[in-house]
């Protein structure tokens, strides 16, 4: 008798059980808000990837999440905001009083964007429309785009307090089919009188136009104060060298100074297209950059001049998932 009663209550027991763990799925288990889709890197900011387009705008959409175990339940009007004080503080803590490494805001007149985004009920993800128009931009400046959701009481949602969810502080990235991170190690710069080449990991191209980047010349990076004076453009043409070997157009625009010379050995590039083994859906392009020339350094010691010699490839790997219908999206960072 007595285990027909232990039979019984272990049934409602279980049975209640699983009421209890199917009702907790209907109901949030959450707080529902919205929040930015921008994973920071270790510098604090995210990467806006723009295909560059002389003749018009290039539209970036940034993606709008409402958090929750169910789908967002209301209409929602998301707020959004310029976040000066953050880029201020951003910079602060990224560089000190070095202002003059600071990543610049983004002037108006180069964007444009709603500053109010409706999110309808059962929709979870929206996106933000911006539309850039960056044909004249320096990329030699470190330029940025902070943005924030606005919270006040009056508003139906109350924003994601994480200041990684709330704000998204845009590094603007313009990209055309030759630019981004080259690997560097094959890249050779020589001090006039050293036997031993410099190297570096790696080196970043930037935008001009559609055919032509700029990196800096040697060792330098964006984050050297004088790179403006070290530019060396680089335009891709469709003059052959052989089969693969075409031919780069290679100058500075500060030659007068700095003394840029092409090097003997002409310039070229080669892109190689491979599909993965076992990801048939993912392109891999190979690109490969063949430099040599010659500088000199005028501003690093004051009175002297040190004379370089630059020559070797450079090489970057750009995976294109195909499976994604928008050209521009494809491409994997």
């Amino acid at each position: 008798m007595k285990k027909s009663i232990y039979l019984v209550f272990l049934m409602i027991a279980t049975a209640g059980c699983v009421v209890s763990c199917n009702d907790e799925w209907k109901e949030e288990q959450f707080v529902q808000m919205p929040s930015f889709k921008a994973s920071p890197n270790t510098e604090g900011v995210t990467f806006c990837y723009v295909r560059y387009n002389a003749a018009g705008k290039m539209r970036f959409d940034l993606p709008i999440i409402v958090s929750g175990s169910t789908p967002n339940s209301i209409d929602r009007t998301i707020h959004l905001g310029l976040d000066t004080d953050t880029l201020a503080k951003l910079n602060q803590e990224q560089y000190g009083h070095r202002s003059e490494l600071y990543f610049k805001q983004l002037e108006s007149k180069y964007y444009s964007m709603p500053l109010v985004v409706d999110v309808p009920a059962n929709v979870s993800t929206v996106t933000v429309p911006i539309d850039f128009t960056l044909g004249d931009l320096d990329q030699s400046d470190k330029w940025l785009l902070p943005l924030q959701i606005l919270d006040e009481p009056n508003y139906n949602y109350i924003a994601n307090p994480h200041k990684h969810y709330r704000r998204a502080m845009l590094r603007i990235t313009p990209f055309n089919d030759y630019s981004g991170e080259y690997g560097g190690t094959l890249y050779k710069i020589y001090l006039e009188g050293d036997n031993e080449p410099l190297t570096l990991n790696t080196h970043r191209t930037f935008v001009v136009d559609e055919q032509t980047l700029f990196l800096y010349a040697g060792l330098r990076d964006i984050d050297f104060l004088d790179r403006k004076n070290y530019k060396v453009f680089i335009k891709f043409t469709d003059d052959k060298i052989d089969l693969q070997k075409k031919k780069l157009e290679i100058w500075s625009d500060n030659s007068e100074n700095n003394k840029f010379k092409v090097g003997e050995q002409q310039s070229y590039y080669t892109i190689d297209e491979a599909w993965d083994a076992q990801r048939p859906y993912m392109k891999h392009v190979y690109i490969t950059l063949y430099l040599s020339y010659e500088f000199e350094d005028y501003t690093a010691i004051p009175g002297q001049r040190l004379k370089y010699r630059v020559e070797g490839t450079l090489s970057m790997q750009r995976d294109l998932n195909t499976l994604i219908p928008d050209e521009d999206q494809q491409i994997q960072w």
